[in-house]
């Protein structure tokens, strides 16, 4: 079957050849898709009739939506760092890009998005075909790809960028993001909160949840680039999110958020330019559908959202039905708990358009509805009252509607998009009723009741609700909230959405256990490295109840307070970042446990000890070369280390101000002291990013080692072994080279090899060969 689908591809490749398909070289530059007809009558019907675009605009909206999207990238990262990568592209690549002609055209210089902050965003008309098969850029390619494998480049479409930037994230913030997959916006706050490096524990974090279990490893990936203890992955319906619970002085209080970003799941059609099948799959059946989901998931978000707190609603879509709607029913809802800020002022350069307060319903048929009431009875499962705009002129205008903020594409040659921001300025008006009969019995947590429901599949419900006095008053209250229920349910009006049951699904994760007090690993470990005695030892956890504890992870205090009072109730994919691994035989050396590169700048301020001063020349040899004889050192360099016992040290580069043409930031580097050597153990991809910031022209060398890399059969096998397995090969690796210099003396010309993504027990068979392999070289 596969070997048809291929001879149908090619015949249908060759015909569009034959016939034109669309343009040669130009479809090249505009990423192909020659034979999907860019045109959608009731789309334009629909959006001419509700009158988005300003008048005379029309053609030019129409003509950039059938235009490619051009690719942008956003410099990630923590600010010194940022700032390195962004003087590397402006002052090499984007130069050598000067005058560069690819098939007859003339290559586009990239440019900055004026109103992301400090030119840490751009975009460029350069297609992936052109990137991946012009030999000229190559380099330019090769840049992108490796920088965003290591996390300081990330691919991101430019409104999608814009959510965070307006939900004002500070380090003190606990973040909720609901709908987070694939995570490139998660990645933006994860930022935020470490936007001063010298702090390695800010005190706030963020919690990116999504309903996929598959996505969630997806996000997962994206977050873990960033290296930062203080975020955590959950697998949830946002429209159900679980209350979480935080113990503050010793009494247990339901978790609100300071922060919370609600980009929902939309009908995309502000995407056309990127997904070109929304062009012949447009309907707007699609909004109809959303709409009661996108409206229960902002409903929970703005429950669980703090009094003064921020929530920015945002889509990727041009409809009201999707966007004006929700927000207007919220408001609506919220009896004044809620308002829209005004961002005006925020973002200067971003051009945008008001909300809009006017708007019809259209059936897929075609067929226009203006009010609730003109719906015929066989279409009121199809459309919702809350899709109707407000008709109470000064009810709608005490909305504020025209302080969202609607993205058009022609405007920045940019997607379609939709950001609203939420302030809550006082409790939900539902959140005052009476507990259920049905609840076990509450149990007290300030100003709050947590009460717990059970389900038929035997999860349970977790209800927060504030304390009401037990009087009369009280009772009338909640005798005018029924009546004011029946009252909504014969006008139309949605109430607060039934609460649902929370149900698990995808794999079973490993459970997070975190350290006792008096665990025998510890003191060795603080002994050595000399940590600081403010070091947060109760942040450390494992992913194993039994055996040997192989990995050490880290969270900020603030997150271990979420895990310890909500391993039940929350399903956790991912949290913490591995700060020591066990090493083999590492007693020898002092320490069974070694430095890990991924939360060195985490550890690094509580470090004491086994810590080398570098300069630049030496960070350029230990990056270059795979175990370099300590000869080869600076003599500064080679005096710290003849003291100093074998084992896992810290190297560490302090940039000199008086140097300019060097590089400015802080490096910090794992290695391993041996009798005669020293060594970095840091993935490829890292080594080749810190190399480019120093100047160092990284791509002749990474092209030879690729042509000469001699894939045997050996190599195959132990590479397959290391995805199926998880191997943490990093590791295994740093064991034998410890190993055989602790037995010889000599230097290992054993290659390191990445570390995957995964990491569980290893297979015995494969270290025996592995080990066999290294005796072999050393012999």
């Amino acid at each position: 079957m596969g070997r048809r689908a291929r001879d149908r591809r090619r015949q249908q490749q060759q015909q569009e050849r034959a016939g034109g398909g669309g343009g040669g070289d130009q479809a090249g530059w505009a990423g192909g898709y020659p034979e999907i007809v860019k045109e959608n009558e009731l789309f334009e019907r629909y959006y001419r009739e509700l009158g988005i675009v300003p008048a005379g605009e029309w053609d030019a909206f129409m003509a950039a939506l059938r235009e490619p999207l051009p690719a942008t990238l956003r410099i990630t990262g923590y600010k010194s760092h940022a700032k390195e990568i962004l003087h590397c592209l402006k002052n090499k690549y984007f130069k050598e890009l000067q005058d560069l002609e690819v098939d007859g055209q003339k290559v586009e210089m990239p440019q900055s998005l004026s109103w992301y902050p400090e030119e840490l965003a751009w975009h460029t008309n350069l297609s992936r075909k052109i990137l991946r098969k012009s030999p000229e850029l190559e380099k330019f390619h090769q840049f992108l790809v490796s920088e965003t494998e290591c996390g300081n480049i990330s691919r991101q479409e430019a409104v999608s960028m814009i959510p965070p930037l307006l939900l004002d994230v500070n380090p003190h913030h606990k973040v909720l993001d609901m709908c987070a997959a694939p995570g490139s916006k998660t990645a933006q706050l994860i930022e935020m909160l470490h936007a001063d490096m010298n702090v390695p524990f800010p005190k706030g974090f963020v919690i990116a949840n999504d309903v996929d279990n598959k996505r969630c490893y997806l996000l997962v990936h994206q977050a873990k680039r960033l290296n930062s203890p203080c975020i955590m992955v959950v697998n949830h319906d946002a429209s159900s999110i679980p209350n979480l619970q935080i113990d503050v002085d010793g009494r247990k209080e339901v978790l609100f958020y300071d922060r919370i970003l609600c980009d929902v799941p939309c009908s995309g059609d502000g995407t056309m330019r990127k997904n070109i099948d929304v062009w012949k799959k447009w309907t707007t059946q699609n909004s109809l559908q959303l709409h009661g989901l996108q409206l229960r998931i902002a409903t929970r978000g703005v429950e669980q959202l703090a009094e003064g707190g921020r929530m920015v609603y945002s889509t990727c879509s041009l409809n009201p039905i999707e966007n004006e709607a929700v927000i207007a029913s919220l408001l609506e809802k919220s009896q004044g708990a809620l308002e829209l800020a005004d961002v005006s002022s925020e973002l200067p350069g971003l051009k945008r358009m008001p909300g809009i307060t006017k708007w019809k319903v259209m059936l897929k048929d075609g067929q226009w509805f203006e009010e609730w009431k003109d719906v015929p009875s066989n279409r009121q499962t199809q459309i919702r009252p809350t899709m109707f705009p407000v008709k109470e002129e000064e009810k709608l205008k005490a909305m504020n509607l025209e302080r969202c903020l609607r993205i058009l594409p022609h405007h920045q040659n940019t997607g379609g998009f939709f950001v609203a921001v939420l302030i809550k300025k006082s409790p939900m008006p539902w959140n005052k009723r009476q507990p259920k009969v049905n609840q076990k019995l509450p149990q007290r947590t300030g100003d709050t009741i947590v009460t717990a429901t059970n389900s038929e599949d035997g999860s349970e419900d977790i209800i927060e609700e504030p304390i009401l006095a037990e009087n009369e008053e009280s009772k009338k209250m909640q005798k005018l909230q029924n009546s004011d229920t029946e009252q909504n349910k014969k006008e139309g009006v949605c109430g607060p959405p039934p609460s649902k049951k929370m149900k698990l699904f995808g794999f079973k994760e490993d459970p997070f256990v975190f350290l006792p007090e008096d665990d025998p690993l510890f003191p060795p470990i603080q002994k050595f490295y000399a940590l600081d005695p403010s070091f947060p030892k109760m942040n450390l956890l494992t992913r194993t109840q039994e055996g040997k504890k192989r990995q050490l992870y880290m969270v900020s205090r603030e997150l271990r307070n979420v895990l310890l009072n909500n391993s039940e109730k929350m399903k956790v994919i991912n949290t913490g970042i591995k700060v020591w691994s066990r090493n083999s035989d590492g007693e020898q050396f002092g320490c069974a446990f070694r430095l890990a590169q991924e939360g060195i700048y985490t550890l690094y301020p509580f470090i004491h000890a086994r810590i080398i001063n570098v300069c630049i020349e030496d960070v350029k040899i230990l990056l270059t070369q795979e175990n370099p004889f300590l000869s080869k050192f600076s003599s500064e360099t080679q005096k710290k280390v003849k003291d100093m016992a074998m084992g896992s040290i810290v190297l560490k580069y302090d940039p000199d101000p008086e140097k300019p043409d060097t590089l400015q930031c802080p490096i910090v580097l794992c290695g391993w002291q041996g009798k005669t050597s020293l060594r970095a153990f840091v993935p490829k991809n890292e080594r080749l990013h810190y190399l480019r910031m120093m100047g160092v022209e990284v791509f002749k060398a990474k092209r030879k080692e690729e042509e000469s890399e001699s894939k045997t059969e050996e190599e195959v096998e132990y590479k397959q072994a290391q995805l199926e397995e998880g191997m943490d090969v990093e590791d295994k690796e740093r064991d034998l080279v410890a190993k055989t210099e602790g037995e010889t003396g000599e230097e290992s010309s054993h290659t390191p090899v990445e570390n995957s993504a995964m990491e569980v027990e290893n297979k015995t068979e494969d270290l025996d060969q592995l080990s066999k392999n290294a005796n072999n070289h050393v012999s």
